[in-house]
């Protein structure tokens, strides 16, 4: 358990894991590049400027997020840069890769010294929770929408280059990977809460990857029939997450304008997978969202069933769509699961140290941890912690226990 107060030491397991996934984003640039080529070679010029346009939209989405926190951060935690050395890196689409370097150098201090002061490791905190959150943005913008297109080039052309292999596994593992992480950063601002245990990362990695997947196959499916019915329906679908996110209420960025640069970047990520953006009950909220993405996607996949011709070649893809549906709900099943009995909250309450936040719902008793001074404190993403962790669950318990969850007093 970590201890009660300011963060826990930084450790050489979160430095590897840091350095893995540095180098997951220079792999996928160049699984991106390698794959743009090989359509450009190909005699596919589209779809080497979409796969470019795609990774250029997400670097400018995410460049500009980080260039307006750099400019709202603490002083005291300045980036050792001169602004004008800063935005130049920005606009040349490196100030990911100075926040990440920077971030391993300070970690590879932070493991190997003797000692280390609660500044530190409260910079260092600071430092990763922003990571997590741009690697999760640049993932959706990128990674989800790109393997939707990796599968609809593989279906239309009836082969799969090494590339587009080496594209498809770099895109599901970046998209798994960086919710996990993000859940697993919202969670070192809690104390007395445990870790994710392996078990319960595996569980939480799966049922990412059983809700999404469906998701991404049905609209290649859709694609194949219709390829530009994509570009209405993904505007019309993002369009209303949009609007809901804005029904929600967001507080996430220093001042408007870039608030709603969030809130549509977090409808993005919500036409493939849900996530949460308000304090307040969010089962209702849960049921609202995944009831809207299925009966969307049964009407992509039936509109591919009933449109296709009967002696096409994609027969073997009628078993492949059978099965979407029931992967879904198994992704749905491994969430309640994990919510009832391998989330970190059900052996706190086993072990005496039940947490107020997932027993009530709400945040008034939330004990959050503490930095050793508030200008440290990300509070950003304790925005999202405490937005995170107002669900969770009873919320969840209450679906499989068939009674009404307890409302969050906000």
């Amino acid at each position: 358990m970590a201890a009660r107060g300011g963060p826990p030491r930084y450790r050489p397991l979160e430095l590897l894991l840091a350095a893995a996934g540095a180098a997951g984003a220079v792999l996928d640039l160049g699984a991106d590049v390698w794959l743009a080529v090989g359509y450009a070679r190909a005699g596919h010029p589209g779809w080497a400027a979409l796969v470019l346009a795609l990774l250029a939209a997400a670097s400018l989405a995410t460049h500009a997020c980080s260039w307006l926190w750099h400019r709202t951060d603490p002083p005291a935690l300045g980036p050792g840069l001169s602004r004008r050395a800063l935005a130049l890196l920005h606009v040349l689409q490196l100030g990911y890769v100075y926040r990440c370097l920077r971030a391993l150098k300070m970690g590879w201090k932070l493991c190997w010294a003797k000692t280390t002061s609660e500044q530190e490791q409260d910079h260092m905190a600071f430092l990763s929770h922003d990571i997590s959150m741009l690697r999760l943005f640049e993932t959706f913008l990128e990674n989800a929408p790109q393997l939707t297109l990796l599968i609809y080039v593989i279906l239309r052309t009836n082969k799969a280059d090494p590339s587009q292999g080496v594209g498809i596994c770099t895109a599901v593992l970046c998209v798994t990977w960086s919710l996990l992480d993000y859940h697993q950063s919202l969670r070192s601002f809690l104390q007395d809460k445990y870790e994710l245990s392996l078990c319960s990362s595996f569980i939480y990695f799966l049922w990412n990857l059983f809700l999404i997947c469906p998701r991404i196959l049905v609209v290649a499916l859709f694609a194949l029939l219709w390829p530009y019915g994509v570009a209405v329906h993904f505007p019309l679908v993002w369009l209303a997450m949009f609007f809901w996110v804005n029904m929600q209420g967001t507080d996430f960025m220093e001042s408007p304008g870039p608030e709603q640069l969030y809130r549509a970047m977090v409808a993005v990520i919500l036409y493939f997978s849900w996530f949460n953006v308000a304090k307040g009950r969010t089962l209702y909220r849960s049921i609202i969202y995944h009831g809207f993405i299925l009966v969307d996607s049964i009407l992509l996949a039936v509109s591919w069933l009933w449109c296709r011709s009967p002696s096409d070649e994609y027969l073997y893809l009628i078993p492949v769509v059978a099965a979407a549906l029931p992967c879904y709900v198994l992704g749905l099943v491994l969430r309640l699961i994990y919510y009832k009995w391998l989330h970190p909250n059900v052996r706190a309450q086993q072990q005496g140290g039940y947490d107020d936040v997932d027993a009530s719902g709400g945040t008034d008793g939330l004990d959050f941890r503490h930095g050793s001074a508030p200008a440290v404190v990300n509070r950003r993403m304790r925005w999202l912690a405490q937005t995170q962790f107002a669900i969770s669950l009873q919320s969840e318990q209450s679906l499989l226990n068939g009674s009404a969850a307890a409302d969050t007093a906000v």
